[in-house]
């Protein structure tokens, strides 16, 4: 009868010491939990945050790239109309592709009551083209931040502009350089953009050397006048 007893007992504090002990992990799994949900929680509010920041870079880009659309197209639509004197603007149309930005340039006219809307390369006569990429390079040196410095380097920038615009050329890279305060080096065969230059070398091939001839303000007068 006492061993019973004994062994009831010995049985009774086993199983409180379990009890005991599952109730302390149960109280640590409840620590842990409310522990986690804590972190659960700062996750969420850290999400919450980044979202909200991201949307505001996102404006705020959004923003910066319309600022920069619009001065782009006003030097490029300036250039156009001071070189062809006409009535035509340069616009940029932005949409999303396969979510990245993409643009698409045009050069609207109008005619009477018709607006008629072109891109660039199939824009005819007085090289469009050129003139446009000439100004956005322009306009891009002077958009970009932060700046860049140093001089614009070109090359036969009125290629295919007729001899009726290029005077306005020349006239426009001289006001343009004087404006920005920004070196222009230029090669070209046009004699007419030779001579606004402070400096210029003519580049002559003599068999199979080429040779290097500064030509002086004098020379430049004889040349824009030859034809």
């Amino acid at each position: 009868m006492i061993d019973t007893f004994q062994d009831l007992e010995e049985a009774l504090f086993q199983i409180s010491s379990y009890v005991a002990k599952e109730e302390g992990k149960r109280e640590k799994l409840i620590e842990q939990i409310d522990d986690n949900k804590e972190q659960l929680k700062a996750i969420h509010e850290e999400i919450d945050l980044m979202e909200k920041v991201g949307l505001l870079l996102q404006e705020t880009a959004e923003f910066a790239r319309d600022q920069a659309k619009d001065q782009i197209e006003t030097l490029v639509t300036n250039c156009i109309q001071y070189i062809f004197e006409n009535n035509a603007e340069f616009k940029i149309e932005i949409e999303e592709l396969y979510g990245k930005p993409s643009a698409e340039f045009y050069v609207i006219t109008q005619v009477d009551d018709t607006v008629i809307k072109t891109k660039p390369e199939q824009s005819r006569g007085g090289g469009v083209i050129d003139i446009i990429s000439l100004a956005l390079r322009i306009a891009f040196l002077h958009a970009y931040e932060p700046k860049i410095e140093g001089p614009l380097i070109l090359d036969e920038p009125a290629k295919h502009v007729s001899e009726d615009y290029i005077f306005n050329v020349a006239d426009f890279l001289k006001r343009t350089s004087e404006m920005f305060r920004r070196q222009i080096i230029m090669v070209t065969h046009n004699d007419h953009l030779a001579s606004i230059a402070t400096r210029a070398y003519r580049v002559s091939l003599k068999g199979s050397i080429s040779h290097l001839e500064q030509i002086t303000s004098t020379n430049l007068l004889d040349i824009s006048g030859q034809k």
